[in-house]
């Protein structure tokens, strides 16, 4: 449907945007030009010039709700009064009417509606309905030599004048449409540069952020070892005697170890990551890290579909990081579905396609879930670093996700879906251009 319509607007010439435009202003004008001319008294003759007038006021009208049909009625129309206006305004047959230049209206419609064949074809229609009326004027007079080359001369410049204002019209339509293509390719173009510059001014502050983060990690790291080396001495000599004492500093040892894994993860953000790229078949990686979540949330009830694409290249990534990457997606989805949506209704689809991304090739991979989605006024926060919506998160997951794919020359998108959230994560199977 929508091409069907695009394809009216080329081919109308935007006449369905408005009923009455300037072009129609031009023909009445004209008909009434013609009104003020001999015969001014034939009644009949004025009729059709007001019926003419009429119809091109309504014909935009007429285009825009019958697009096809309108055509053809359009162009019949006008070659009807044409041939009537001629009948009522020539001495004893239409053929002498000094009105002969009026089928120059029906032959300009048709030459702004149709393409060049159908052109040619209204327009010898046109110069038949005109030849008609040799008919009656044989009886009465004979056909000269001189008569016949004006009437050859005639409609010569008609097909002169359908075919010269047909070829300017499919040329304006050839340039609109490279006009609104170039149009297309800039707002696309848009899209990606806005993309691209969203991406950079994440990786800045990632940057920025994780230097921050390694110079705090080293800071707490030294004091906790020796908040948690105390606590075990104070444990072990407070056991027999203090058992309440004892208990509290066991407390204080296992907070020390989960300020320590905070503190590791911290470090995972901010140390700079060594790659070992190799190429890999992306669905083996998918389908280990699949296999590690259902271990980890084993009653979670998630059912999870795979749809690999067949014949995918492999992917040059680190093993390791990539398998992290996915185990961090998936998981979080599972966490998500789990929150939020009753038994039953907990689907995980992973699916993959063979796509290009700035030139290089490489393979897309989609975790859409039926969880509760991220709500629109969070979308562009969601791989900042320490945003998080859980009680318990610290916020560094998706942020080390995304540092992972920038590593990789790969990239990580939240796409819109009616339902769930739906993120898609592209690795290259192709080295970087230099």
């Amino acid at each position: 449907m929508e091409k069907a319509r695009a394809t009216h607007s080329w081919e109308f010439l935007d006449r369905n945007r408005a009923a009455v435009d300037w072009i129609d202003v031009v023909w009445v004008l004209f008909v009434l030009g013609l009104a003020f001319l001999p015969p001014i008294h034939e009644i009949h003759k004025q009729l059709i010039l007001f019926g003419l007038a009429l119809f091109q006021l309504i014909e935009g009208s007429l285009i825009a709700r019958y697009p096809r049909a309108g055509r053809y009625i359009a162009v019949l129309v006008k070659i009807a009064l044409a041939t009537i206006l001629l009948d009522h305004t020539g001495d004893i047959s239409g053929i002498n009417s000094t009105y002969w230049p009026i089928y120059f209206v029906p032959i300009v419609t048709t030459a702004i509606y149709f393409g060049p064949l159908a052109t040619l074809g209204w327009t010898a229609l046109a110069a038949a309905c005109y030849c008609s009326y040799l008919i009656p004027a044989l009886q009465v007079y004979e056909l000269t030599e001189d008569a016949e080359t004006t009437l050859a001369i005639r409609i010569l410049f008609f097909f002169l004048a359908a075919m010269l204002v047909n070829r300017f019209v499919v040329e304006n339509r050839k340039q609109v449409k490279r006009y609104q293509e170039l149009s297309a390719t800039l707002e696309e173009t848009n899209k990606q540069l806005r993309r691209v510059e969203a991406e950079a001014r994440r990786t800045e502050r990632l940057a920025a952020l994780g230097q921050m983060s390694a110079g705090l990690a080293h800071e707490i790291r030294n004091p906790l070892g020796v908040i948690k080396g105390s606590a075990e001495m104070l444990a072990q000599k407070l056991s027999g005697a203090e058992p309440l004492a004892a208990e509290l500093a066991g407390y204080i040892s296992s907070e020390v170890d989960r300020l320590n894994a905070l503190v590791a993860r911290f470090l995972d953000f901010a140390r700079p990551l060594q790659l070992e790229i190799h190429p890999h078949h992306l669905p083996e990686l998918l389908d280990r890290a699949v296999e590690s979540v259902e271990h980890q949330f084993p009653r979670d009830g998630v059912s999870v579909m795979r749809d690999y694409a067949a014949a995918l290249p492999d992917v040059l990534v680190d093993e390791q990081l990539c398998e992290r990457v996915f185990i961090n997606l998936i998981q979080n989805a599972f966490q998500a579905m789990a929150a939020a949506t009753p038994e039953g209704e907990r689907l995980l689809t992973i699916s993959t396609i063979s796509q290009n991304s700035n030139g290089r090739g490489g393979v897309a991979v989609d975790f859409q879930d039926s969880g509760p989605g991220v709500p629109p006024e969070l979308r562009e926060q969601i791989f900042n670093p320490f945003f998080t919506s859980k009680k318990d998160g610290v916020g560094l997951g998706l942020a080390i996700v995304a540092k992972i794919l920038d590593q990789h020359g790969g990239s990580i998108r939240l796409e819109n879906s009616p339902r769930g959230a739906h993120f898609r994560v592209f690795l290259p199977s192709e080295p970087e251009r230099a």
